[in-house]
């Protein structure tokens, strides 16, 4: 049976991809003017891979912005295979905490791209909603809070979090504000 000679380039075009991605991460989260010749240049990578990969900026950035909530989002069914569900609501809050704080340098990024006259839409947060919408009915259903919370109703209570200043010390602010969501929902929750 011949074998395909393709199979190995799928598989290096991955690695590329994933590898460009990984620096471009850390590059556009520390400076979202990150040159994107350098960020191919510290992934190992030549010009024409990058931009076969990412034609422009927008499409880097966003990708990023997809990947990254998508790894928020999934952490939502780990957290509830692992802890009761009042507890992976509370963990899932401070995962998407330490998402948003450790990548402000990348949040500028997105509002450069998406803040241009005729640039891409910012996309939705459809796999955070999903998450939230997940950790509320499970919550729900075990009776630890109030009935009827959308994932919207969570996503606004907690906006506040989008307010704090990553160089600070945001993670007690966090706490607090996280605290007081959560004694929110546990009102009206009926008895367990």
């Amino acid at each position: 049976m011949p074998q395909k000679k393709d199979a190995p380039l799928r598989s290096d075009a991955q690695r590329n991809r994933e590898r460009i991605l990984e620096v471009a991460l850390a590059e556009l989260t520390r400076c979202a003017d990150a040159p994107l010749s350098a960020i191919a240049k510290k992934a190992g990578v030549g010009q024409g891979t990058f931009y076969r990969n990412f034609p422009n900026r927008e499409a880097l950035v966003l990708e990023i912005y997809r990947h990254e909530m998508q790894q928020v989002a999934d952490s939502a069914c780990h957290l509830l295979g692992t802890r009761p569900p009042e507890r992976a609501l509370r963990a899932w809050m401070d995962r998407l905490a330490e998402f948003a704080m450790a990548k402000a340098g990348l949040a500028d990024a997105i509002r450069q791209v998406t803040g241009a006259p005729g640039g891409p839409a910012k996309p939705e947060p459809t796999p955070v909603a999903a998450a939230a919408n997940l950790l509320l009915r499970a919550n729900e259903e075990a009776g630890t809070i109030r009935p009827g919370v959308t994932a919207d109703d969570l996503l606004l209570a907690i906006a506040g979090l989008w307010q704090l200043a990553p160089h600070e010390d945001w993670q007690p602010r966090a706490a607090r504000l996280f605290d007081l969501v959560m004694d929110g929902l546990r009102t009206g929750a009926p008895e367990g």
